[in-house]
């Protein structure tokens, strides 16, 4: 049990559902460190996330939420019983969101395609790189920590009747890399496969080259492009607290667990003339706690399988037209086979997101209605001990 009780938590991080908090889509966990020895590891899998509604004049939305792929790699080396360190790269944040446009002069439910927002699109994507030394006393304390470089660009298009005079809007935010850094604490007693974590990984700051385009504005002089220009925007990658657990509860049986806090109100994306012409930002998101327990079960010496339930509370139902949901539901289900070195974690994740109602202007208007979203997951990791 002790040999797979890592692979039914880490799981969780491989089929991470779309749009969960913000634009999160794996919550950062360090659970490689852990590993007994030195270990590999690659992970991959795909999210397809159904997320449509009907905006205020009673045009549908079509679908607006892309589905995706992911791609990690974990590598962690053991130079003395009690330092190691690690090295992880992974994809925690990114968003493809497209309003489908269709001419159209009446509401039409055979119809596909927002008035109100049809044409906005928000592409954003983020690697992220992490260098990590671990420290264990003989008291089983340890203490982690390292550094970690986020590339990420981004690109938003603000489109439809919803947006008035800006309607049109593009803002390109080149590729850019900051530098942030992760401490934590954890405890551990091996004999029954117990493990606390804490961990805090802080904001990255980025500063991208910005390039800002959108119709002219009406002006006391006449129509003027101020919407047109070049500039530097800073946005900052929010911090975070991560709160990992598992133990034994009895003979081949785990509990684990996690809370995931995220600073999402700091994360603003501020591009130097929108915000000249409107007085406001792109992005508005609320803070967002995530909650996951979950039971794991030895089967034989090879298989093990586990559940687990994951938890987000929504928020205020007026939300940004470019995260148009409100809190998560899920349910993960994962099989877990061993054989010498080798351990190879599959599973399947369902997640029901919450109803929210995109909005624009200030003060905010609501635009449109999302119901019934969810996502399915699906993702594989191969691990290898040596």
């Amino acid at each position: 049990m002790k040999r797979t009780a890592t692979g039914m938590a880490v799981l969780l991080m491989g089929t991470a559902p779309a749009l969960a908090g913000g634009i999160e889509r794996a919550p950062q966990s360090l659970t490689a460190l852990f590993e007994e020895g030195n270990y590999a590891e690659l992970s991959f899998g795909g999210v397809d996330p159904t997320v449509e509604g009907t905006d205020e004049l009673g045009f549908r939305t079509g679908d607006v939420a892309q589905g995706y792929g992911f791609l990690g790699l974990s590598y962690k080396h053991q130079f003395t019983p009690n330092f190691s360190a690690a090295i992880i790269i992974e994809q925690p944040f990114g968003a493809d969101i497209r309003y489908p446009t269709q001419p159209g002069l009446a509401p039409d439910p055979s119809q596909i395609g927002s008035v109100l927002l049809g044409g906005t699109i928000a592409r954003v994507d983020s690697t992220t790189f992490t260098a990590l030394g671990r420290y264990k006393f003989e008291n089983n304390v340890s203490f982690h920590g390292g550094i970690r470089g986020s590339r990420a660009d981004g690109n938003v298009t603000l489109n439809g009747a919803a947006y008035g005079p800006v309607a049109g809007y593009n803002v390109d935010l080149d590729t850019d890399t900051g530098i942030g850094w992760v401490a934590g604490v954890a405890w551990e007693k091996p004999e029954i496969a117990a493990r606390v974590s804490l961990t805090y990984n802080s904001e990255v700051e980025h500063e991208f080259d910005t390039t800002e385009s959108g119709p002219a504005i009406d002006t006391p002089f006449g129509p003027l492009p101020l919407l047109d220009g070049e500039s530097t925007t800073t946005v900052n990658t929010p911090e975070s607290w991560n709160l990992e657990f598992q133990t034994g509860v009895a003979p081949q049986t785990l509990v684990f667990g996690s809370v995931r806090w995220v600073n999402w109100s700091e994360f603003r994306v501020d591009p130097e003339n929108f915000v000249a012409v409107t007085g406001g930002g792109l992005v508005e998101l609320e803070d967002t706690t995530t909650y996951t327990l979950g039971v794991g079960r030895q089967f034989s010496e090879n298989w093990a399988g586990s559940a687990s339930f994951t938890y987000e509370k929504g928020g205020d139902d007026l939300v940004s037209p470019l995260a148009p949901t409100n809190g998560r539901k899920g349910i993960t289900l994962a099989a877990i086979y061993t054989r010498d070195n080798m351990k190879i974690t599959t599973g399947i994740n369902y997640t029901k997101l919450g109803d929210a109602n995109p909005e624009t202007g200030t003060p905010d208007v609501q635009r449109a209605s999302m119901r019934d979203s969810d996502a399915w997951g699906v993702g594989v990791r191969v691990g290898y001990s040596f």
